[in-house]
C-alpha cells in the first residue's frame, strides 16, 4: 500500500540550544548520526514510498543531509519549505500538497516511537478516523499532557501538563484523513494540537492507537543524553 509520511523538521530547537547549538534538532548527532537518520529508517521497514520534509529552520542543512545520502533510503523525497515559521498546523498545510494519499503519515522531527505504523494505518481505516494518535503509556508523564479514550479508542479529552500525572501521552506520530482537515478553514500559521486536535474534538473523529513501545523526546539536554546510546542500541537489535 502506498504510504506517504511528513516529517515536522522545522523547529527552533530552542530547548536543545545548549547541547545542539549550530543545527536543527532533527540533525542532532545520535552517536555518530543525526537522528533524522534514525526516524527514515524507522519509515524504512515500514516500506514508505514518499518522504516530506518540512524545513524552516536552517532548511538547507537538512536538505543537504538527505540530497547527499538519498541512496541509503528507498524514498521519493521533497522538501515543503517554511518562509517563517507556520507553527505545527501550519507546517502540516504547507506540506500536503507534497502529498496525494488520503490519509497521511505525521512524525515529529524530535521524537522517536517505535509502533506499528502498518497497523496503525489500519486502525485508521477500520475506525474511518480523522486523525489517529499513537499513544504511549507513561507512568510519569509530567512533562507531557495527557489524552484520555474510551473503550472504542475514541479520544474524549486532552490535559495540560501537571506534576505527579501518568496516563496515556501523544507520542507525535499521526494519521491524518487529509480531506476532512482540509476542510477546515485554517489560519496560515496553526498549532495542530491546540487548533486541531483540540478545538475540533467534539466535531471530528479523533482516535487513540495505544503502543507500548519504546519512545523518547530528544528536546531536553537529559534525555538528547539518553538517547546517545538507546537509540542506536534499539535499531541494531529489533527495528533494524
Amino acid at each position: 500500500m502506498h504510504k506517504d509520511c511528513i516529517i515536522l523538521a522545522g523547529g527552533l530547537g530552542t530547548r536543545l540550544r545548549e547541547s545542539v547549538p549550530d543545527k536543527p534538532k532533527c540533525l542532532a548527532d545520535i552517536n555518530g548520526k543525526p537522528f533524522l537518520y534514525y526516524l527514515c529508517k524507522h519509515l524504512k521497514k515500514h516500506h514508505f514510498c514518499k518522504i516530506i520534509f518540512s524545513v524552516g529552520y536552517q532548511k538547507d542543512m537538512v536538505k543537504d543531509y538527505i540530497m547527499s545520502h538519498r541512496d541509503e533510503f528507498p524514498f521519493a523525497f521533497d522538501f515543503a519549505e517554511e518562509e517563517e515559521p507556520l507553527g505545527t498546523g501550519g507546517a502540516i498545510l504547507n506540506a500536503l500538497p507534497y502529498s496525494d494519499t488520503e490519509d497521511v503519515f505525521i512524525v515529529n522531527g524530535d521524537t522517536f516511537m517505535d509502533v506499528n505504523l502498518d497497523q496503525l494505518l489500519n486502525f485508521q481505516q477500520t475506525k474511518m478516523a480523522d486523525c489517529t494518535i499513537a499513544l504511549k503509556p507513561m507512568s510519569e508523564a509530567d512533562r507531557y499532557g495527557l489524552v484520555s479514550i474510551n473503550e472504542q479508542f475514541q479520544v474524549e479529552g486532552f490535559e495540560e501538563k501537571k506534576p505527579g500525572s501518568s496516563g496515556l501521552i501523544n507520542a507525535g506520530v499521526y494519521c491524518l484523513y487529509r480531506n476532512s482537515f482540509l476542510n477546515i478553514p485554517f489560519d496560515k500559521k496553526f498549532s495542530f494540537e491546540k487548533d486541531y486536535l483540540e478545538k475540533y474534538l467534539n466535531e471530528r473523529d479523533f482516535f487513540g492507537y495505544v503502543s507500548d513501545g519504546y519512545f523518547i523526546d530528544i528536546g531536553i539536554p537529559t534525555d538528547y543524553a539518553r538517547a546517545q546510546n538507546e537509540i542506536p542500541s534499539l535499531f541494531s537489535t529489533n527495528i533494524s
